[in-house]
């Protein structure tokens, strides 16, 4: 016999709910917090504040990574609660309007690379040394970083490269404004030395070597 008094099941879908401060701790934590602020015995309120706190620290285990982390689970506890929240806290309560500033700008160097093969920090290092006097200290800087240029060069392209390519790199990436004492030597290169990358998968190597060769191609042809 069938029972017409029997109520159909009705799904809930999370799109017809009330939207979560913070989603990453879950409906369960929010539950936990609109409770919470109808608590009216204060001693009590707080010692729920401080157990929720305790939940929120075991669902984001990765929150003792950053610095003083008990604050910013307060911070969150205040938010999760749409910053409704009369609580002792150890911390200041954040004020509403902090979710709404904007991140500081970080400062990138835009100027673009002269050589890829290189690098930006060899352009660094090179307006550094054009910076010095000239004298013997600025000459070993500049054997030294050619040295170094010479090992870039050849992780990227296995022929040899003369040390002549090397000082005119050096003299073209500072504009000029270093030019290197003739007669200085690097000093032969042993057979044996492998300057490839570790850790590179072959193919992605080659196609990186592959992709260097035409930016030295390039930056010879400017």
């Amino acid at each position: 016999m069938e029972n017409s008094n029997i109520d159909t099941c009705k799904l809930l879908y999370n799109t017809e709910r009330v939207q979560l401060h913070i989603p990453e701790y879950g409906r369960n934590v929010q539950k936990m917090v609109d409770y919470l602020k109808t608590i009216e015995d204060r001693q009590k309120r707080n010692e729920q504040a401080r157990a929720i706190i305790k939940v929120m620290e075991i669902l984001n285990p990765s929150v003792h990574l950053q610095e003083d982390y008990e604050h910013k689970l307060w911070d969150h506890l205040y938010i999760i609660s749409g910053f409704d929240l009369d609580v002792d806290s150890p911390y200041p309560a954040p004020a509403p309007e902090s979710l709404n500033e904007r991140p500081q700008v970080v400062p990138i160097k835009k100027k673009p690379i002269k050589a890829n093969h290189y690098g930006r920090n060899i352009e660094s290092i090179i307006d550094l040394i054009a910076e010095k006097e000239d004298g013997e200290q600025k000459t070993s800087m500049i054997r030294s970083l050619a040295i170094y240029m010479r090992q870039q060069y050849l992780i990227w392209n296995k022929d040899t490269v003369a040390d002549e390519t090397i000082f005119q790199d050096i003299e073209k990436l500072s504009d000029y404004r270093i030019k290197v004492p003739e007669g200085l030597q690097l000093g032969r290169v042993d057979a044996n030395v492998n300057f490839a990358r570790p850790g590179l998968n072959p193919v992605r190597s080659n196609k990186n070597r592959n992709n260097q060769r035409n930016n030295q191609k390039n930056f010879r042809k400017k």
